[in-house]
């Protein structure tokens, strides 16, 4: 199994910046793909950026050149650094692994923007 431990939620004013972690222990994968999902009660989760082990990087539209989404491999760690922060921002964001064998989520960490 895989486990993920994230950080960094909290409350921020809009156009501010907060910094995401998630470290990941216990089988893991020379190959994967790390990444972070955001969900509003009620709603489906959504991607928002993923990093895959060789580095090549996805972002959502929404969050293109504000996000961005970095790894550790020799942590494995990954961060999501987001910066000029909208009230729209507001979620709670998932971590997630996933590799051939594996498909394992975090406990989600809120975030939310005041405007």
């Amino acid at each position: 199994q895989v486990q993920l431990v994230e950080s960094g939620g909290g409350l921020v004013q809009a156009g501010g910046s907060l910094r995401l972690s998630c470290a990941a222990s216990g089988s893991i994968s020379s190959i994967n793909s790390m990444g972070w999902y955001r969900r509003t009660p009620g709603s489906e989760r959504n991607l928002v950026a993923h990093i895959k082990s060789d580095g090549v990087t996805y972002y959502a539209d929404s969050v293109k050149g504000r996000f961005t989404i970095s790894r550790d491999n020799a942590k494995d760690t990954v961060y999501l650094q987001m910066n000029s922060l909208k009230p729209e921002d507001t979620d709670v964001y998932y971590c997630n692994y996933r590799d051939n064998t594996y498909d394992s989520w975090g406990q989600g960490t809120q975030v939310t923007v005041s405007s």
